[in-house]
């Protein structure tokens, strides 16, 4: 009986694979009609009742073929049977009668509708020798498959490999790029959750009129000017306009004005080019950066006279010039600026030009102290004691009545951010559930005084101021408490016609105050 070698010999002698087949396969650019060509020389030339060709994607383990008549594609387990086999040994398999091989897997048979007796099964190398699928042929009519056969096999193997490689990359490709839309859609869902106006947490009438009109501009493209104290969130709500926009899926670029020195202001807003100055490399400024999405200028008011000229220019004509460059470039840009500064008062002492102060100002937006909301303070701690909770991987932790008091009773200089601060100070340092108030900051547990918001005691009377307070936190627990006057008053500590007697002595207007919220300013 002739070697192995010689059988080769005699084979490749013989004329080997046909011509016009290795010209079609070489030449064929679709998949499917190359299997069908791989499948139907392959049936003949080894007598297979059927063939099959699965290329191996290692990313998620399996191996594929479209299935001939549907075209769908029947992915398995690469671990599995003697294909599976075939890839883990990367040898031939000559199986003659798989029903008693412990490796054989029926669930092809059930997805192709066949019945496979005999198999044998090689692995298809690329031109690294790396596997990139395996082939099949199965039941050599009702007879064994021959050594004669896998030399066959394995020329077959050889020449549809490198046809079947650019297929194979294509398939790789196709799936990162699917993998990275579906990931990419996933985090942009996550993104636009995180900075939603779902985010901006408050019942009270002042952050009601704020996600009204964040409600309002974020479809249109105008500028907007936020401005408040440090820590209520501005960068927060120029986030929300922004990823509620249809701008929300350009960039989202943020500069902070005051943190830069004068001398790179310019180069880093407006960018640079290359060779302005010894050793200078081309850099792309801030509002090139931005187009088409949102520019968010914080603390504009600490922005140099110098400078914001050079920004309103930008503003008026939507185009800027890099540094160096004569050649304006064009934008199409959202700006959003904001401060903590008062900009009319320093448009009076000179340090703000009044042109670009209107400029900005198209609408206007005031995020309120946390002194101006204490009926959110609830809702903001609840908020903060849940996220740390989960951060932490701590048990849920609550206040009492009395440290819950203390907390709406303090000032809160330092805004929501001193809030979290302090949330997240607790969790660390109670070990119970429950935090009283002796475990509080010393400031906020003892406060020097008490501050009831934005009342200013100049001009007033203490029953003036007290009245004034009165009044305020009315109004804020029955926007909290959704203007059910029994939950407000419970709230408050009122019975209920007590709670309508100060309504009535206050002239607070019910229904006007509720339009105020849901209908349009």
């Amino acid at each position: 009986m002739p070697s192995r070698s010689r059988k080769q010999e005699i084979f490749h002698k013989s004329g080997g694979l046909p011509e016009t087949f290795l010209l079609q396969i070489n030449q064929e650019q679709e998949l499917q009609a190359l299997l069908q060509l791989i499948e139907k020389e392959s049936r003949r030339l080894l007598e297979a009742e059927g063939v099959s060709v699965f290329l191996l994607d290692r990313k998620e383990c399996e191996l594929w073929f479209p299935l001939p008549v549907s075209g769908k594609v029947l992915r398995l387990d690469a671990r599995l049977g003697i294909a599976g086999a075939c890839v883990a040994t990367g040898e031939l398999i000559n199986v003659k009668d798989v029903q008693s091989d412990a490796r054989f897997f029926s669930g092809i048979d059930a997805q192709i509708k066949q019945q496979t007796q005999t198999l044998l099964a090689l692995p298809i190398r690329d031109r690294t020798g790396d596997i990139i699928g395996v082939f099949e042929a199965v039941n050599k009519n009702g007879k064994d498959f021959t050594a004669q056969d896998e030399i066959v096999a394995q020329a077959l193997v050889d020449g549809i490999a490198i046809p079947l490689q650019k297929f194979h990359l294509v398939e790789q490709l196709q799936r990162e790029r699917e993998r990275l839309q579906q990931e990419n859609a996933h985090l942009w869902k996550e993104v636009e959750g995180q900075f939603s106006t779902k985010k901006l947490m408050g019942n009270s009438l002042p952050m009601q009129r704020l996600i009204r009109v964040i409600d309002q501009v974020r479809d249109s493209s105008v500028d907007v000017l936020i401005t408040g104290e440090n820590g209520t969130g501005k960068e927060l709500v120029a986030k929300a306009i922004h990823y509620s926009s249809p701008r929300a899926r350009q960039p989202f670029v943020a500069i902070n004005c005051a943190a830069l020195p004068e001398t790179l202001i310019e180069s880093e807003l407006f960018g640079i080019s290359k060779g302005t100055a010894t050793d200078v490399e081309a850099r792309i400024g801030k509002f090139e950066q931005a187009n088409k999405g949102t520019l968010f200028l914080d603390e504009i008011g600490d922005l140099g006279i110098s400078a914001q000229a050079k920004v309103l220019r930008v503003l008026q004509e939507r185009a800027v010039e890099p540094v160096g460059k004569r050649e304006a470039i064009p934008l199409d840009i959202r700006i959003i600026a904001a401060t903590n500064k008062n900009l009319e008062a320093a448009i009076k002492a000179g340090t703000f030009r009044d042109d670009l102060y209107y400029r900005l100002k198209v609408v206007h937006v005031h995020t309120p102290a946390l002194r101006e909301v204490p009926a959110d303070i609830p809702l903001l701690v609840n908020y903060f004691l849940d996220l740390y909770s989960s951060q932490m991987h701590r048990p849920r932790k609550k206040l009492s009545a009395k440290a819950m008091q203390r907390f709406m009773e303090y000032s809160w200089p330092g805004n929501i951010r001193q809030l979290e601060n302090e949330i997240k100070r607790l969790m660390v340092m109670v070990r119970g559930t429950t935090i009283n108030e002796d475990v509080l900051e010393e400031g906020i547990r003892c406060p020097v005084q008490m501050t009831g918001g934005t009342i200013d005691p100049k001009g007033r009377s203490l029953h003036q101021a007290v009245d004034e307070l009165e009044q305020r936190m009315i109004k804020e627990t029955l926007l909290a408490c959704r203007f059910n006057q029994v939950q407000t008053a419970k709230r408050l500590g009122l019975s209920r016609q007590g709670l309508i007697k100060k309504i009535k002595r206050h002239n607070i207007q019910v229904n006007h105050l509720r339009d105020e919220v849901y209908e349009s300013p």
